[in-house]
């Protein structure tokens, strides 16, 4: 009886023991079970891209919030994991090694603008990660890397899409143009603005009387307008970043240039504090937009999230209406976060074969992605400053100051020239 007894108090002991390391084994399945879906990426948050970096950075952030609010992905909350690229390429290899050796992020997507996406893309590439860009100019074309995709409306030829647009606007002035300017950063998307550029002017027969670049760290551009000047050109396209956009800006009307259009790829002056430092001289430069909330671009969710973004901008210091990068880094992240759903799952081969054959509806509308992963049709808005008074910014929350001129569908007045005759 004391050994049958001493039996079964070993198998209680064993059974109890069996059961503890059975709830331990359940209870550390479910904690990793819980653990967030992790986001990674560099975002330019000090250097010349931080005015827009910081904007997509807080849009990014309301979409996580949404997305954890329903409950986040798979189950699972969502997390960004995120460090200061510094607008410096350079940083950015070692931003997205440390993000996938040492952080172990689930995704990765990148920071804000082609100078920054080019030099990860070979991290991602090594690792056979996904990799959603934002605003990359024709990045893939040198990849051509199917896990690549990319949020700018530029379309299967990225390369041409800003020039095509501008030039279909300014063609068609009466008479039409003869002579062209081109003037661009010494960088990645400016260069390939500028080939774009040159391209058309090519097959339209346009004589081109300036083309030149400047070193990316010019801060006087008074001799390039000059220089501009000299050469008497109807057309000027210019392809910059926000500091040289607004020293072009600054120049341009000091000097008084003359010319019947003036823009077309100029980064910057889509950003509200960049309108309300030059104000009304602004009025008539042809420029490239992506989104601003005319009647025909107000797509289902787009005013519900910029209440948000405008709610919280004042406090986080950046742009006050938030037209231009913060609606596409949301959609970005609509993107993947659809893409999981759909695909049930973080493996990075069926993310990206799910991205490639599904059509997603997001804040800015429904996205499809072809040929290296841009944009199936482009939806680039030419639009052009009018009747700026002062640098108040309530006019410029009516889109009445900024035009749309192209494409047809989204055109909401007509183009005013000579740029040279306008008030500024």
């Amino acid at each position: 009886m004391v050994q049958e007894s001493q039996k079964l108090q070993r198998l209680r002991r064993l059974s109890a023991a069996a059961t503890a390391l059975a709830m331990c084994v359940f209870a550390g399945t479910s904690v990793r079970a819980a653990e967030p879906i992790t986001i990674g990426f560099g975002m330019a948050l000090t250097g010349g891209l931080a005015a827009g970096g910081k904007t997509a950075l807080l849009a990014m952030q309301i979409w996580q919030d949404d997305v954890n609010a329903k409950g986040g992905l798979l189950g699972r909350q969502v997390k960004l994991v995120y460090y200061d690229d510094q607008t410096n390429p350079a940083t950015v290899p070692g931003i997205y090694t440390k993000l996938l050796g040492i952080d172990k992020v689930d995704i990765i997507v990148s920071g804000y603008g082609t100078n920054l996406i080019a030099p990860a893309m070979p991290i991602a590439i090594q690792n056979d990660r996904l990799f959603l860009g934002l605003f990359g100019l024709d990045v893939n074309s040198e990849f051509n890397y199917q896990k690549y995709f990319s949020m700018l409306p530029t379309g299967p030829d990225p390369t041409h899409a800003f020039p095509e647009a501008f030039f279909k606007v300014v063609l068609g002035g009466t008479p039409r143009p003869r002579t062209l300017a081109i003037v661009g950063a010494d960088a990645e998307y400016p260069k390939k603005a500028t080939k774009g550029a040159r391209d058309i002017a090519n097959r339209e027969e346009l004589k081109i009387v300036y083309d030149r670049s400047y070193p990316p760290t010019t801060a006087d551009f008074s001799p390039i307008v000059r220089a501009i000047q000299a050469t008497d050109p109807e057309i000027v396209f210019v392809a910059s970043y926000p500091p040289d956009s607004a020293g072009m800006v600054r120049s341009a009307t000091e000097i008084g240039l003359k010319t019947r259009f003036f823009g077309g790829g100029m980064v910057g002056l889509q950003f509200t504090p960049v309108k309300l430092q030059f104000g009304s001289k602004l009025n008539g430069i042809v420029n490239y937009d992506f989104w601003i909330p005319a009647p025909t671009m107000q797509f289902p969710g787009i005013m519900d999230f910029l209440k948000k973004y405008q709610a919280k901008a004042p406090d986080e210091g950046v742009d006050p209406l938030g037209w231009y990068l913060p609606p596409f880094a949301y959609a970005n992240l609509q993107v993947l976060g659809g893409a999981i759903a759909g695909a049930e799952s973080l493996d990075q081969t069926k993310l990206a074969d799910y991205i490639r054959s599904h059509s997603f509806n997001t804040i800015i509308g429904e996205i499809t992605f072809g040929k290296d992963g841009e944009w199936a049709k482009p939806r680039i808005l030419m639009v052009q400053f009018q009747d700026i008074q002062g640098k108040d910014l309530e006019q410029f929350k009516d889109t009445k100051t900024e035009v749309i001129l192209a494409p047809e569908e989204f055109r909401t007045g007509e183009v005013v020239e000579p740029y040279s005759s306008i008030k500024k």
